[in-house]
């Protein structure tokens, strides 16, 4: 099978950046400048959603599904690691070529990792390969929004009418999949603040769970899966789960009801 990589992010500002940008002082501390950028973004917006370039990388879940099964790794961009987090993600992208699974991907994680990974001067030739290198990618690429190699599920299942998203917290309650778990994107910052970087790799773990969950659901309404090997997939998952000891998994599978 083609490897399949669901992909999430969260983000915090970067505070560096934020100071560079706007000439803020030294003396500012992280929380200070954050304060001041999302003010100041209310002002402007209505809303304290700050740019995709001055979000900084906090933590990138994975989950790979190949034919050796399947396991979930969080890229750790804490601290000075932004760059390294952001260059693993490429190169697994480089060595697999796995079909990307994001929900929103288009829309803000993408984004973000081309301006992050841009700054850092990170590389990933095979990502953006248009058809230069592999005459193939010049009718199926990872950037083209109607190819295959990266599906956005909002995106796709809300046929590109942005009025039509549909939260995948809702979707996948209502598909009887356990949804979020522990807190949400808008509270990643006020829990990196508080230290709390263990909660949200779990929480980032778990969305991208729920992610490739919808997939798989998705993929069973397109004929891609039958009846019986979505079934089939859906078991594997459970099992893989109670395999796996960390609270987060455990609280997840018992959300799971059917």
């Amino acid at each position: 099978m083609t490897p399949i990589l669901c992909f999430d992010i969260e983000t915090i500002p970067d505070a560096a950046g934020l100071r560079r940008l706007h000439d803020w002082p030294d003396s500012l501390d992280d929380a200070e400048v954050a304060e001041r950028a999302f003010a100041a973004r209310r002002e402007k917006t209505g809303h304290d959603f700050l740019p995709h370039h001055v979000q900084r990388v906090l933590v990138i879940s994975c989950l790979f599904r190949d034919d050796d099964g399947l396991r979930v790794k969080s890229l750790d961009g804490s601290g000075g690691n932004e760059g390294k987090a952001i260059g693993d993600f490429f190169r697994i992208v480089d060595k697999y070529t796995p079909t990307l699974v994001s929900w929103n991907g288009g829309g803000f994680d993408l984004p973000v990792l081309h301006y992050r990974g841009m700054i850092n001067g990170v590389q990933a030739p095979r990502y953006w390969d248009l058809g230069e290198d592999d005459r193939d990618f010049k009718w199926n690429n990872y950037i083209s929004r109607y190819h295959s190699r990266h599906t956005d599920l909002m995106d796709l299942l809300a046929l590109y009418q942005g009025r039509a998203n549909a939260p995948l917290d809702d979707l996948a309650k209502l598909c009887g999949f356990p949804g979020k778990l522990g807190m949400d994107g808008s509270q990643v910052w006020a829990g990196f603040q508080r230290g709390e970087l263990d909660a949200i790799r779990d929480y980032c773990e778990t969305d991208v769970m729920n992610t490739y969950l919808v997939y798989c659901r998705f993929q069973l309404m397109r004929g891609a899966l039958s009846a019986s090997a979505y079934q089939v997939e859906m078991d594997l998952l459970r099992s893989t789960l109670s395999g796996w000891e960390q609270t987060h998994w455990k609280e997840f599978l018992a959300a799971w009801k059917n």
